[in-house]
């Protein structure tokens, strides 16, 4: 009786299938992502320059203590509330100012704030100064931080709104953001002297940060 060879299995379609799989999870797989806060961080000053004296009521202090317990000038306050209370602080204009778009040593003539003498004299001199305990959680510095970014955005883009002109008046500094995030892909135009040359949108999101610039130190964390 004739022996019968051995029959082979076509691994062709055994590919295919695989193949599929693998697109399968490539598609259906989440990865984890970093996430943090967008922040740029200062440039190294030499050490032979002393920082500029800054008057006391022009530093809001924030203090988030190891147990997770947030102290605003030396007063115990819920996260919830932080965001009007920075709020109220940057928008004091309660003196003088020093930077554009005000000239030098002109009041706020945009903020809307209470301007208690007491209190910041001007957006550009107004400091959150963040100060955190080494036992402090993660979640918690981020929720502050949040909060404090959540404040300078409500005040630029009520000043977006409000002060704006020409071809973007009316539109929210949000807005602007998309705008130029959108057109990140154009050419860069320069100067003779090899300067950028700023866009329209470009100046107009310039003059909202200058009005309501984002001034916010980490102070080293306490043990």
């Amino acid at each position: 009786m004739a022996r019968r060879g051995n029959s082979e299995i076509n691994a062709g379609s055994m590919a295919d299938i695989a193949f599929l799989l693998l697109i399968f999870f490539l598609v259906t797989t989440t990865m984890d992502v970093d996430s943090g806060i967008s922040r740029k961080l200062p440039e190294k000053q030499p050490d032979n320059i002393d920082p500029p004296p800054i008057k006391q009521k022009n530093i809001f202090e924030v203090n988030i203590n190891r147990n997770n317990e947030l102290l605003v000038e030396d007063n115990e306050m819920e996260v919830k509330d932080l965001r009007e209370a920075a709020i109220e602080f940057l928008d004091n204009g309660g003196g003088l100012g020093k930077s554009a778009p005000d000239a030098k040593g002109t009041p706020c003539n945009y903020c809307e704030g209470k301007k208690d003498p007491k209190s910041s004299d001007h957006p550009s001199k107004a400091v959150i100064s963040v100060q955190s305990g080494r036992g402090t959680s993660y979640g918690m510095y981020i929720s502050v931080q949040n909060e404090l970014l959540e404040a300078y955005s409500f005040l630029r883009n009520r000043y977006a709104k409000k002060y704006l002109k020409g071809k973007y008046a009316g539109m929210s500094y949000d807005e602007l953001l998309l705008l130029e995030e959108n057109s990140s892909g154009e050419k860069v135009e320069k100067d003779e002297n090899g300067e950028k040359i700023l866009t329209p949108l470009q100046k107009a999101i310039k003059e909202i940060k200058e009005a309501y610039p984002q001034i916010l130190s980490d102070a080293e964390p306490t043990k």
